[in-house]
């Protein structure tokens, strides 16, 4: 297993849907592995395989359950179904979230409070989550990720701006970007 490099806003794979995986093989059951190692280490709740530079539908996830208990997965060629948004604007104490494609910043983003994803595991069985609050806000923030979309986009006029001033500032929105944990002083 590795600690991979995470690519930053700017970077062609983060900007294009990922192509669905067609055979679950031990180099993606490697990719996986370096995954999970990647999001520890950075540490992240999440981590989609394009913000590890593979433009692959797969995505992992590592968060608290209700009790406490350690609630973590993988899906590979995930569908999402989510309840309507709340209208209204997002709340920044409860509704800020950050990306560990775009380090160290946080922003108010409403989220739909309920999901249900499917997809596969690594033995190609089936796997169904249904879940709300925080981890429903995780599952989609990754699966964006994975048609090329991040939380950055999702964001108001006046917060958008401010994204591009600090990309701007950070050297970030072009091609070859990236930060590695454990290496990078970078605070995610």
């Amino acid at each position: 297993m590795a600690v991979l490099p995470i690519r930053i806003m700017g970077d062609p794979v983060l900007h294009a849907p990922a192509s669905r995986v067609e055979e679950i093989t031990d180099d993606i059951r490697s990719l996986v592995a370096d995954m999970f190692e990647t999001m520890d280490a950075a540490p992240g709740v999440g981590l989609a395989a394009p913000q590890v530079g593979v433009g692959l539908r797969i995505f992992t996830y590592s968060y608290p359950d209700d009790d406490g208990a350690p609630w973590r997965g993988v899906i590979v060629n995930p569908e999402l179904w989510m309840r309507p948004l709340d209208p209204g604007e997002p709340d920044p104490d409860d509704e800020s979230e950050g990306c560990l494609s775009f380090p160290g910043e946080r922003f108010p983003l409403r989220r739909s409070d309920a999901v249900l994803v499917a997809g596969t595991d690594l033995e190609g069985e089936e796997v169904r989550v249904e879940v709300d609050g925080w981890r429903a806000r995780i599952l989609q923030h990754e699966f964006d990720h994975l048609d090329g979309v991040l939380y950055v986009d999702r964001l108001a006029d006046s917060d958008w701006k401010t994204v591009q001033k600090i990309a701007r500032k950070r050297g970030w929105g072009r091609p070859g970007q990236a930060w590695t944990p454990g290496v990078d002083d970078i605070e995610a």
